[in-house]
């Protein structure tokens, strides 16, 4: 089982994500226990303040060291080899490969910024910093949410056994082949009629072959970092010779 926590300001956000989908399905089983911290019980005034202008001037409100480094100790204190993330914009790009790393910890804090951001030194007490993407939340609230939706979903048993992680999108690098449900015909659009002839091998190629041409299209760069073995290396042929026939 993994346990995830998150330290935010908002903990009532996380409400209805929580009742919902693959994290509630992953709590019900025993696969994960999920929890939102009230980062406010750990200021130490009365009116439990979390926040306070910058040194040297500017425009908006500082998360305070404080309550963070506070929060991330009581739950090292449960779990000292918890594995302490700091969402922020100038972490790591977030990535399966990063996902399917997590996802086999026993035991995450996820802390949420908002506000300008956070005090400098609330990073010498975390472990890792992630983003989910160049551009800019209301707070970390969000970017958690992403986090734990891709981890949950890779734990064995979750997605429930009528469901494949091994053809989603980024799992193999790939972007995942297109789908089709009925009807057979929509507006002049079919389904392609692979898909209906019942050849578990050739609807295998033809689903890996429009991965490929998927990902070549819309997201070249993700190619850069493949190995290419023998049968991507004819599937990739057989793409540059369609093309180049169209073009003819």
């Amino acid at each position: 089982m993994i346990n995830i926590r998150v330290l935010t300001i908002f903990p009532s956000i996380f409400d209805s994500f929580l009742a919902y989908g693959n994290p509630a399905r992953a709590a019900q089983m025993g696969l994960a226990n999920i929890q939102a911290i009230d980062l406010r019980q750990f200021a130490d005034d009365p009116r439990r303040t979390t926040d306070d202008y910058p040194y040297g001037g500017g425009i908006g409100m500082v998360m305070k060291p404080e309550p963070i480094v506070k929060g991330i100790r009581s739950v090292q204190d449960v779990n000292e080899e918890t594995s302490v993330i700091l969402l922020t914009p100038q972490g790591k790009r977030l990535g399966q490969q990063i996902v399917e790393e997590l996802s086999q910890r026993t035991s995450l804090l996820m802390v949420c910024g908002r506000y300008e951001g956070i005090d400098e030194r609330v990073r010498y007490f975390v472990n890792e910093e992630i983003s989910i993407g160049d551009y800019v939340l209301s707070g970390g609230e969000t970017a958690a949410m992403v986090l734990i939706d891709s981890i949950i979903r890779l734990i064995p048993g979750v997605l429930g056994s009528d469901s494949r992680i091994g053809g989603d999108s980024f799992y193999d690098g790939l972007l995942e082949y297109p789908q089709y449900t009925r009807p057979r015909e929509f507006e002049g659009f079919e389904v392609p009629s692979v898909l209906l002839e019942g050849h578990h091998e050739k609807i295998r190629l033809w689903r890996r072959k429009m991965s490929i041409l998927k990902t070549l299209t819309y997201r070249p760069d993700l190619m850069e970092s493949l190995t290419a073995d023998d049968e991507m290396k004819k599937l990739l042929r057989e793409i540059e010779t369609e093309s180049l026939t169209g073009l003819e």
